[in-house]
């Protein structure tokens, strides 16, 4: 029998039921080749099962059992659908476990007594029993053929509304046994031809764990090398864009160098070099620059942003939040006005500018050379620019990836720098980042204050007070941050409003104030400024100041429920303090009841280096959780992950360096499989049509 074509429309097939088709087009699946590269998220090793869980655990386990009874009832506005699990493989020694689901009464549609189910979730400990909760399960009918749903190591595919992972098993098995696998193109060639089709079914439906994992790498492999072929690519693509050679004459910032109290680092001098280099050449720079908190990445902008000025171009830096936008500003006009380098700052609520009498406004279109400072509202009518030469986006993960080409692709190709002070872990950069080259701070300016960081439990709060209150009298100030604006109906924590007014009983007559994201802009900035001033000593926060906050005399951030936060949010915050010249403390309060987070919280205590904690955040979250894939376009990578598969992307990236730095001129060889891939991939997409 003649094998299909890859490319043969699913609705043509008398196989697939007609009432599968609809769900089969929501989840993207229209031809053979997309069921066919539609891989498992998991495998099920159904071959032998884990035993009933007697203890929570944050591990998903996979069970096997028989319905013993079930139960609905209402519990005040929820539904609540139970199923006793019994493990007969024990007899009559056989323990039980429920299955829990709320407010999905169709579930109890779906199970019954006697049935022998395969569930799939985490034990949780609810009032002293093991519960799974909302657990993925799967009904073993004896009566069917079991090769592809049981006895075997099992796959586990992306399901959704109207198609039943079992339903998704059955089709796909019957894709591979329809399709001519060899007709599917690979990007990277294969040793043996035979491997194509052997890598497709043991990727589905493998006899061996091994097996499964040679089969995973080799697909992850192809997809990853046809994400680095675009960003390489479109790195060379921006470089070679038109830029125009900026490359100053070096006087104003010797100047201003010798007016610093301080002397730049090794690595910012190193850095300094690589950028002044970059934007000399008269191809475009697209640079991102890396740095741990408090590194000094503002000091490196501000010098590729006098060099700008030098040459004859404006040059902007765009901050994701008013308040960090004013610091900018004010820092820059400290060093820059006796310069005579005219600021101007543009924001929603402000837009001032500062230079020599006479001056034209810096964004009246005769005007150039200027610096000018601010927020999104830079992307808006009124923010022109005639000669934009560098554009700084600082902070650069806080702005979606359409508000950052807003500024980037304008018709006068500025050189690009973005900066985060959010160290990303290299597997990330690679990707995310692919297309930009990288500089990194590697070290802290000298005289910054020693941060010692400290896991407390909510016992010990009467001496976190009495600390409090000691510094405070000392002359110090404190950050103390909260997860929530307002108390919420939905979560049990902490908010900052209704706290804020007990500390201010608690610290009396130290002053206290409030600052939260729901503030309107004027509002912010009067507190910051009282804060800043030492007017007020102690500033109750959600994590509005997470970003680029500096206030040097506050020694201080106690961090409620500090489980709710991610690692690197929590450094971020923590970057606050210790940029005086005074020792500093950062206290971690968390209520004892979470092992998992108080592991977390460890790590914090035992390490300031940003790139360790990036690392350790990337373990536990993973990429998406750790850098907002909304806002990032970080890609689902399918089979693919950056934690476990990190050596395969760096093996893909050096793999398209070599293809495009041998020929730079080479098409773009994306095949028609590859282009249904990247046309779900944000980052891919965005590139290719560049």
């Amino acid at each position: 029998m003649s094998k299909l074509s890859p490319g043969t429309l699913l609705e043509t097939l008398d196989w697939i039921p007609r009432q599968r088709i609809a769900p089969l087009r929501r989840l993207d699946l229209l031809t053979l080749e997309d069921l066919i590269r539609h891989l498992p998220r998991r495998y099920e090793d159904r071959r032998t099962f884990d035993r009933f869980p007697t203890d929570p655990s944050e591990i998903p386990v996979c069970v096997c059992g028989t319905v013993l009874k079930t139960s609905y009832r209402r519990f005040g506005p929820r539904r609540i659908f139970e199923a006793i699990l019994e493990d007969e493989s024990l007899g009559v020694l056989g323990g039980t476990l429920t299955l829990r689901w709320y407010n999905m009464p169709w579930v109890r549609n779906m199970i019954c007594t006697a049935q022998r189910l395969v569930v799939f979730g985490k034990p949780r400990d609810r009032s002293r029993k093991i519960v799974m909760e909302h657990p993925e399960f799967e009904e073993i009918d004896e009566m069917e053929p079991s090769s592809i749903h049981f006895n075997r190591i099992t796959p586990v595919h992306a399901a959704g509304d109207g198609i039943t992972p079992k339903a998704l098993r059955e089709l796909v098995h019957r894709a591979l046994i329809e399709t001519n696998l060899k007709a599917i193109d690979h990007l990277l060639p294969l040793e043996d031809e035979t491997l194509s089709t052997q890598s497709w079914h043991a990727v589905h439906f493998p006899t061996t764990i091994e097996e499964c994992e040679s089969a995973r790498r080799q697909l992850i492999r192809e997809i990853f090398f046809g994400i680095q072929l675009i960003l390489c690519s479109r790195h060379g693509t921006v470089r070679r864009s038109g830029g125009v050679s900026r490359p100053g004459t070096g006087l104003l910032w010797e100047q201003l160098e010798a007016s610093l109290p301080f002397n730049p680092t090794e690595s910012q001098r190193s850095v300094f070099e690589e950028i002044s280099t970059d934007m000399a050449d008269s191809s475009r720079m697209n640079r991102l620059l890396q740095g741990d908190v408090g590194s000094g990445k503002t000091l490196v902008a501000l010098r590729a942003m006098i060099q700008s000025h030098e040459s004859g171009w404006q040059a902007a830096l765009m901050a994701p939040t008013q308040i960090l936008a004013e610091q900018h500003y004010l820092n820059f006009r400290r060093l820059l006005d006796p310069l005579g380098i005219p600021v101007a700052l543009r924001t929603a609520n402000r837009n001032e500018e500062t230079g020599a009498a006479g001056l034209p406004g810096l964004l009246n279109k005769k005007t150039s050379g200027g610096l000018v400072i601010g927020t999104h509202a830079l992307l808006f009518e009124g923010s022109e620019f005639d000669r934009l030469g560098l554009v700084v986006i600082d902070e650069q993960h806080k702005f979606g990836v359409a508000q950052r080409m807003r500024l980037i692709d304008r018709a006068d190709k500025p050189d690009v720098l973005v900066m985060t002070a959010t160290p990303i872990p290299r597997t990330i950069t690679q990707t995310l980042y692919g297309d930009l080259d990288v500089s990194i701070l590697r070290e802290k300016p000298a005289g910054r204050g020693r941060v010692t960081t400290a896991v407390r439990e909510d016992g010990k709060r009467q001496a976190i007070v009495d600390f409090l209150k000691a510094e405070v009298a000392a002359g110090r100030q404190a950050y103390i941050v909260y997860p929530l604006v307002d108390e919420s109906e939905k979560l049990v924590a902490k908010a900052a409003t209704a706290e804020s007014k007990k500390w201010a009983e608690l610290l009396a007559p130290a002053t206290v104030g409030l600052i939260h994201g729901r503030m309107d802009a004027e509002t912010k900035d009067r507190v910051m400024h009282e804060f800043r001033c030492g007017t007020l000593s102690v500033l109750v926060s959600t994590t509005v100041i997470e970003v680029g906050v500096d206030v040097p005399n506050a020694t201080i951030m106690l961090i409620e429920e500090a489980g709710r936060f991610g690692l690197a949010q929590m450094h971020q915050l923590r970057g606050r303090i210790g940029r005086g010249t005074h020792r500093s403390w950062c206290i971690l309060m968390h209520d004892g009841k979470n092992a998992q987070s108080l592991e977390k919280l460890r790590i914090l205590e035992q390490s300031n280096n940003g790139f360790e904690i990036a690392e350790a955040d990337l373990r536990l979250r993973g990429p998406g959780d750790l850098m907002g894939s909304a806002q990032t376009g970080l890609p689902d990578f399918g089979p693919g992950d950056l934690v476990r598969d990190g050596d395969l992307m760096s093996e893909a990236r050096q793999t398209a360096q070599k293809i495009l730095t041998d020929d730079p001129d080479l098409a773009l060889p994306l095949h028609a499989s590859m282009r249904a891939y990247v046309k779900k991939n944000q980052i891919a997409a965005e590139l290719s049509d560049s």
